[in-house]
């Protein structure tokens, strides 16, 4: 099958295989890969609308034991820069995404060994007791099995507490790219293989949350890697149909212990229409302004994606990479309709909540995205010492034997 037919059958409904996706992937022109995404992206949502969400990116902890070789935001134990938020903290960040018609915290962090299962569950009951109707979408799968490890609990145990104490769905970080060799090569295998990454995702979507998938390429990955790693998502959404949304993002190499270089903005638009083709089953793509800009983020909307992602208001670990960009809901709109589409706001579960809301009222603009520790804040909070610390270091500051 030619090229041009591959592309054809996919547009028309069709299911590419491993080796029509590779081949589509090495040898169609840029024009051919985003007019058969962009196609597919018309016949899924042919009402031309692209829809965005109000939220903020809370990172509760930079303390981190995977030490994954492309992370620049991670700390070790004991580091003199490590924090872990306050929940008067949290609340503050959740009193300031609400003012602005925010819905939803997407809540992450380091895989900390001194924040036991307990910490989460009065975090989310806590929230939930303040906020009843804002949403949790939080801990990505490698931060469920780090909980379980430290609990002793299985997996599918720790997601049923972690619901009970309020968590409303999960996001899709820490798949990288979802092919062994490549994990070891990034050194977070331990932290989730990808089978691991899988299951929580499995368990999950048996539990009723609905989730995100993603995708971090161009570290030490092939082209082949990142098609295997669709494929996979592929298989668990014909299985369980509980993915709403699928994110990739170009490698951010600056202050990485691992390096290189970052990946083109075509590169990134290819592999974004590539898994548009590939991922017939998924209603949705988010473009990643954030890691690529206002406008790759809107080109986007041309190859595949119906969703230009987060208004976001905090983002702190790309940035330690050294990405930086920042887009307010005004921006956002505005390049959602120069190119003609019809913007709105949503939810996690795609579900559509209005118009633009700065068209509503009075929001103020912002210019540059918040951070997780205000200076004010101390970078430990003294309702730590509730909690066992595993450490040393923790146990001597929580005055623990």
């Amino acid at each position: 099958m030619s090229i041009q037919a591959i592309a054809e059958n996919a547009v028309a409904g069709g299911r590419v295989t491993a080796d029509e996706a590779l081949r589509l992937y090495l040898d169609a022109p840029t024009s051919m890969l985003a007019e058969a995404a962009d196609a597919i992206r018309a016949r899924k949502h042919p009402e031309g609308i692209v829809t965005y969400i109000i939220d903020r990116n809370v990172n509760y902890t930079n303390v981190c034991v995977a030490r994954c070789n492309f992370c620049a935001f991670y700390r070790t134990v004991g580091s003199s820069d490590t924090y872990v938020l306050a929940f008067e903290e949290i609340f503050r960040k959740i009193d300031e995404t609400i003012a602005v018609g925010g819905v939803q915290l997407l809540l992450q962090g380091g895989h900390n060994p001194d924040l036991p299962l307990e910490w989460y569950e009065d975090l989310f009951r806590a929230v939930k007791r303040r906020y009843p109707g804002f949403k949790l979408h939080a801990l990505s799968p490698p931060e469920v099995i780090h909980i379980s490890r430290m609990s002793r609990l299985a997996v599918e145990r720790v997601i049923e507490r972690l619901m009970t104490a309020g968590m409303d769905s999960i996001p899709g970080g820490g798949a990288e790219i979802l092919v062994d060799r490549v994990r070891k090569q990034l050194n977070c295998y331990s932290k989730a293989t990808a089978d691991e990454w899988i299951d929580v995702m499995r368990h999950a979507h048996r539990a009723g949350l609905r989730t995100t998938a993603t995708m971090m390429y161009g570290s030490v990955d092939a082209e082949a890697d990142r098609i295997e790693h669709l494929l996979r998502l592929r298989d668990l959404q014909d299985e369980t149909g509980g993915f709403t949304a699928f994110i990739t993002w170009s490698y951010q190499p600056e202050n990485t212990e691992l390096g290189g270089y970052e990946r083109t903005g075509i590169e990134y638009l290819r592999t974004l229409a590539l898994a548009r083709i590939v991922l017939d089953n998924f209603d949705n793509l988010q473009a990643s302004w954030v890691t690529q800009g206002g406008k790759v983020g809107q080109l986007s909307l041309l190859c595949g994606a119906n969703d230009m992602g987060s208004v976001m208001i905090e983002e702190n670990v790309v940035r330690a990479a050294g990405a930086s960009y920042c887009m307010d809901e005004v921006e956002i709109v505005r390049n959602i309709e120069n190119l003609g589409f019809v913007p709105k706001r949503r939810n996690m579960h795609y579900e559509r909540l209005g118009d633009p809301l700065f068209r509503e009222q009075d929001i103020p603009r912002r210019r540059a995205l918040d951070t997780a520790k205000s200076d004010a804040d101390p970078l430990m909070p003294d309702e730590l010492s509730r909690y066992a610390a595993r450490s040393r270091s923790a146990r001597v500051m929580r005055g623990q034997p």
